[in-house]
């Protein structure tokens, strides 16, 4: 049969040697991109084999992006790739700053047999699931960042189980798979306990949570922080037509509100780290140097992209806690 060469005397796997011939006449130049293979029908019938034993060789080719199949057609060359060991697919929430070293990191640490396409939900509940359905066996590895969505279970259940690994949250419904994850209230609680030396020059403190996106456990974890300690405090949804007075601290996980307070203290004749007190959410290189720097509590995504990494090629089962810290600049 073209492209498939089965030998019955040798110990190499039939599975195997039907994905060594594909590798073998794509390497060659007798596959292209867009070539049609012979049927799984076709394969059992020619070398007299089990449709299993066909499926398994036709799902990892699959699954590492080399074939693909169209119903009612067949299979056809997708990738000429062959050199690859991993073909990872990535599902972040969104785009942004920190979301990008953490990607960045992630390929880093990978080695370079690893190929991954990323993909972006927006927090869109019908893209969240439409990608993953779509993405079904396709990838070796998946990683799902399922953000503020719940009950997410049935549609992940789609993927292989060991090979989806769940990044960021830790999900009551998604308990059966390894996670590197952030306790949001937990990290709060335990950043201003680390930062109380500085927040005790503030007569109030205000966490501005427009919620949406958001995650509770950082309000949880405010709350928590000041009515132990004894902290005045308050929760906004938004800081327009907010009247910013000197002795107050504010916490802000939205970049664009950090922009609006920064210029609110500057109008006031307000010193960051004085007057009044800034924190942010999520630390970039940008907070390093804005107004002098400013204050933030954020995970280590650096090390968040190297744990995910070495989960994938470890085949872990482990669930990680991302530790969290406050990272103390000026304008605190």
């Amino acid at each position: 049969m073209k492209y498939i060469q089965i030998d019955d005397s040798v110990s190499i796997p039939k599975y195997r040697q039907i994905i060594n011939s594909i590798y073998t006449s794509i390497s060659n130049g007798e596959l292209k991109l867009g070539d049609k293979i012979p049927s799984l029908n076709q394969i059992c019938v020619e070398f007299e084999l089990s449709r299993d034993t066909v499926m398994v060789a036709f799902n990892e080719l699959k699954a590492k992006g080399i074939i693909n199949s169209i119903p009612g057609k067949g299979y056809y060359i997708n990738s000429t790739e062959i050199n690859l060991d991993q073909k990872i697919f990535v599902l972040f929430d969104e785009l942004n700053a920190f979301k990008e070293d953490l990607y960045t990191s992630v390929l880093n640490s990978l080695d370079t047999k690893s190929n991954v396409d990323i993909y972006f939900h927006h927090f869109n509940y019908q893209v969240f699931k439409d990608l993953i359905s779509e993405s079904a066996g396709k990838y070796t590895s998946y990683v799902i960042m399922p953000a503020t969505f719940d009950y997410t279970a049935d549609i992940i259940r789609k993927l292989p189980k060991d090979k989806v690994y769940i990044l960021d949250r830790l999900k009551d419904d998604l308990l059966d798979y390894p996670v590197i994850y952030q306790d949001f209230e937990l990290d709060v609680y335990d950043a201003l306990t680390q930062g109380k030396d500085l927040l005790q020059k503030y007569s109030k403190l205000i966490m501005i949570f427009p919620g949406g996106k958001e995650p509770e456990g950082r309000v949880h974890g405010f709350q928590r922080f000041c009515s132990e300690n004894g902290f005045q405090s308050e929760i906004i949804r938004n800081v327009v037509n907010k009247d910013m007075k000197s002795g107050e601290a504010y916490f802000v996980p939205s970049d664009r509100n950090l922009v609006r307070l920064v210029k609110m203290a500057d109008e006031k004749h307000l010193q960051l780290g004085q007057d009044v007190g800034i924190v942010s959410f999520n630390d970039t290189v940008l907070k390093e140097v804005v107004a002098g720097g400013i204050t933030t509590i954020s995970t280590d995504f650096q090390l968040m992209g190297q744990t995910l990494a070495r989960m994938i090629q470890d085949r872990s089962t482990d669930k990680i806690r991302n530790q969290s810290s406050l990272i103390r600049r000026n304008s605190l």
